[in-house]
């Protein structure tokens, strides 16, 4: 039995919550930390949890150490924002503690998300006898693992695969993110990035689209997009040819969003409001719905997977992993929309696996390089349900 710390109790971090909760074989005690004591402590009181709730600022490395002396976990599952992981993962070092993320590390003044900065710890964890798992959410995540099962048990050798995540819900609201406002608004307005043929090739944010088939889901127009698995997946999915991510958006959306960028509340620079400095998308995120609002009127499904090509006994191949997840039964199991509960129980999933040894590799690791088949085994369990199948359409 183990002791776990989730700093972090969002959308997506309240799954994590009581995802854990129910793990009762594994974990003892729960210990949750937010910047603000009094909504997490509301978090408590409405959904019952039987945690204990700590305040912490994550932005400063000496306020984590001091909380985790104080809860002793043996690990810490972070679901704060990415501008906070090298100071988590440097307190987690400096109390050698298990560390777990959700999304890769960015800086605060720049938009530009890259593993490198914790990748560079990895002989530093490595010494130190303990782990950092990067990107445990679904993409990354299951994403990434539905990768190396491929890899592991449906293809020879693997060419193409292209990520597809497909929100077909509503919210009934006009315009809302489903996560963290400033984080989705900073991931899509950035440049376009795929892999292909050993290189990295940019485009201009949201500029290539083309109509993809989801299962259960059909046709819907998607948008090429960077996203932090790409980097990994390139680096541990040996001789791939092109690896790309596909993300739907509706046209009010992209409306709504144009016009946001047109009269700059979309900018991280600062600037003067009043004598105040502020930061207009921070400003922008206050005004919009919080993301864990939007799950009691939530209707439709997501669909995401990976479309992979490759070969199998000497015969091309091209089979479709993924999974279906409805808003609504999200709300019914954790009060949560499809978007933060497909985050959060692969975290779980992925912290279960960590306390009880399955994945225990010393050193920084990227989910995909976990043997895949207890975390898919597991996976349905907590509400999450896969599928593999023959794909025979045309992604160009």
């Amino acid at each position: 039995m183990k002791t776990c710390l989730i700093i972090g109790a969002g959308s997506a971090g309240s799954v994590v919550i009581q995802k854990c909760l129910e793990m009762t074989k594994v974990f003892s005690t729960i210990h949750v930390a937010t910047r603000t004591l009094a909504t997490l402590n509301a978090l408590k009181q409405n959904l019952n949890l039987n945690i204990t709730t700590h305040q912490c600022d994550a932005d400063d490395t000496q306020q984590v150490i001091q909380l985790i002396k104080k809860t002793n976990p043996y690990c810490l599952i972070n679901m704060a924002l990415p501008y906070q992981d090298l100071t988590i993962m440097q307190a987690c070092l400096e109390t050698k503690t298990h560390y777990i993320d959700t999304a890769n590390y960015e800086p605060k003044d720049k938009a530009e998300f890259c593993y490198k900065w914790q990748w560079d710890y990895h002989q530093q964890f490595k010494q130190a006898g303990i782990m950092a798992l990067l990107g445990a959410g679904f993409d990354p995540g299951v994403t990434n693992v539905f990768c190396a099962y491929a890899q592991k048990h449906l293809f020879d050798s693997i060419d193409t695969i292209d990520i597809i995540d497909c929100n077909a819900g509503d919210h009934k609201q006009p315009f809302a993110t489903n996560f963290n406002p400033e984080i989705n608004i900073r991931e899509i307005t950035q440049q376009g990035k795929f892999y292909k043929d050993n290189q990295w090739h940019t485009t201009k944010p949201l500029s290539q689209h083309q109509s993809i088939y989801f299962p259960q889901v059909g046709h819907k127009t998607a948008y090429l997009m960077y996203h932090e698995e790409l980097e990994s997946l390139a680096k541990h999915i040996p001789n791939v040819k092109s690896l790309r991510f596909w993300m739907t958006f509706s046209d009010q959306y992209l409306t709504y969003l144009d016009v946001l960028q047109n009269i700059g509340l979309t900018q991280i620079t600062p600037i003067d409001f009043q004598g105040q400095s502020i930061i207009p998308l921070q400003f922008l995120k206050a005004l919009l719905p919080n993301p864990a609002s939007l799950a009691k009127n939530y209707e439709g499904k997501t669909c995401i997977g990976c479309v992979i090509t490759g070969q199998k006994n000497n015969k091309p191949s091209k089979k479709i992993i993924y999974n279906i997840c409805h808003h609504q039964d999200a709300f019914s199991d954790c009060q949560a929309q499809a978007v933060g509960y497909t985050t959060g129980v692969p975290t779980a999933v992925a912290a279960q696996l960590l306390c009880t040894g399955q994945w225990l590799t010393p050193g920084v690791i990227n989910i995909e390089q976990c043997n895949p088949d207890p975390f898919l085994d597991i996976l349905p369990n907590y509400g999450l349900s896969w599928t593999v199948a023959d794909y025979d359409h045309t992604i160009t």
